[in-house]
């Protein structure tokens, strides 16, 4: 089977803590606490493992939560290859709301890389991509890294490149030309602000009340011609819209769903990178992505999902069409 790398250079120990409501300024008692491995490149390669997937996971790591983080791996049986850094790697913490679901994360910057163990890893990362038929490269940078670092990347790999950021390190990262970038709404308008003009409030707004999928269709194809070969947008409960140079399609879960929402996107790429070594075409990529990223919601940890729910709302999952804007 095809492998699939996945990269992650600010991995993170993932603490989270679930309370009944969160009261800004209170005091909170916990009901529950997990922790383990996180980041996004790794909760895209735990769930392509869990999808029968060929993964390596790779990056930087440091530190005394840097071996929790490979202990962790290696607990789970994922396949892993990182490089030392000096400093020590991050943790987040996220508390979520038992009632509502919703979540509230604190992301610390990560260790500072220093030039050569970015060249040290680089060395490292060559010799991984070449066996690669997909790349994945998700997350934030650590401090030390070059803000162009994924587009540095993306271009030294001769499979696909799925990428996965924010800010600057997303406008970035397009340049390197990827083959999917999977932004999701607020991401993508940060990317492209200053390329699309803010559109007049109520304009374009789609049936049943949903975003102005005209706007994102918009900032996506702004996103393509910055470099990106396709663009995947997470739109929330309202699905997701893929905008490709066959086309632009939507699709939503049936029903809404309930639960931590913080590992959706990655479910979403690893969905992606999926399909992309399987060669599957964008429609059935797409009804996966939202299938798999609702389940992931239903789970309690981000780079998990509900099997069943998967299994359930997949054929479920209609796929439309839509025009682009003129």
């Amino acid at each position: 089977m095809a492998m699939i790398l996945t990269v992650t250079p600010n991995a993170a120990l993932d603490v989270t803590y679930e309370v009944d409501a969160w009261e800004r300024g209170g005091s909170h008692r916990v009901r529950t606490v997990r922790q383990r491995a996180g980041g996004k490149g790794l909760n895209v390669a735990r769930i392509a493992a869990a999808l029968g997937c060929d993964v390596t996971a790779t990056g930087l790591l440091g530190g005394v939560v840097g071996e929790l983080i490979r202990d962790d791996l290696e607990q789970a049986g994922l396949t892993h290859d990182f490089a030392a850094v000096s400093g020590t790697s991050r943790r987040t913490l996220t508390v979520v709301e038992t009632g509502s679901g919703e979540a509230t994360v604190l992301n610390e910057a990560g260790p500072h890389v220093r030039p050569d163990e970015w060249s040290a890893f680089l060395e490292r990362f060559d010799t991984l991509a070449a066996s690669a038929a997909v790349v994945v490269l998700s997350g934030s940078l650590p401090p030390g890294v070059p803000e162009d670092a994924y587009a540095e990347l993306a271009r030294r790999v001769t499979g696909q490149v799925v990428l996965d950021a924010d800010g600057m390190t997303l406008t970035k990262g397009v340049q390197g030309r990827p083959d999917v970038v999977k932004p999701n709404a607020e991401e993508l308008r940060r990317a492209t602000v200053a390329a699309v003009a803010e559109p007049v409030a109520g304009a374009g707004e789609a049936k049943g009340g949903r975003p102005m999928l005209a706007e994102v269709v918009g900032r996506a194809e702004a996103l393509r011609v910055a470099g990106a070969g396709n663009v995947l947008v997470s739109l929330g409960a309202d699905g997701m819209l893929a905008v490709t140079g066959e086309g632009v399609q939507w699709a939503a879960p049936p029903e809404a769903v309930v639960g931590n929402p913080t590992g959706a996107g990655d479910a979403a790429v690893a969905a992606t990178a999926r399909a992309l070594t399987l060669g599957l075409p964008w429609d059935e990529l797409l009804r996966d992505a939202v299938a798999l990223s609702a389940a992931a919601v239903a789970a309690p940890l981000a780079g998990d999902f509900d099997p069943d729910l998967y299994v359930r709302l997949l054929p479920e999952i209609v796929i439309e069409g839509l025009s682009c804007p003129s």
